[in-house]
């Protein structure tokens, strides 16, 4: 059975992904157990000043079963396993340990691209897709500045 470590912090992307993927590729029917990888959104600093330690965790397990709610039922057709881990610390080293626990895996990245915002590898060499919209604090400064002046000119 082919292994999968799948890699996802927004379930709508992940969906759109695998439909993309599997339109790509004329995949193989054969059974796959997926490992499905949930990364919640990280949360600031500041917010362990209003929110305990086992509320934020009681919040990552929830986002974590909708996440599956909406994804397992997807990936479990065609007779497919699924397993799923929630993602904590350095994701390169979750990789290695899902590829010692599960065996040779192949690694799909399936996370939305944030804009400004480079993602962590999940696995050494592999780099993540970016938006492509990195652009400079400074040069928006810059527009906005433009655009007052322009507006108080008139």
């Amino acid at each position: 059975m082919e292994k999968t470590i799948l890699y996802v912090d927004d379930a709508a992307y992940a969906r759109d992904f695998l439909a993309r993927q599997s339109a790509d590729a004329a995949a193989s029917q054969a059974p796959r157990h997926w490992v499905l990888v949930a990364c919640a959104p990280r949360m600031t600093h500041r917010i362990s000043k209003w929110v305990s330690h086992s509320a934020r965790e009681n919040w990552r397990g929830k986002w974590m079963a909708k996440v599956e709610d909406q994804l397992v039922p997807l990936l479990k057709a065609g007779g497919n396993e699924v397993t799923t881990v929630l993602a904590k610390g350095p994701l390169t080293d979750l990789t290695q340990q899902l590829r010692l626990t599960h065996g040779a895996a192949s690694v799909v990245d399936a996370r939305r691209p944030k804009i400004g915002v480079d993602l962590e590898p999940v696995a050494p060499g592999m780099t993540p897709a970016s938006s492509g919209w990195a652009v400079p604090g400074a040069v928006v400064s810059m527009g906005a500045l433009l655009i007052m002046a322009n507006e108080l000119s008139e």
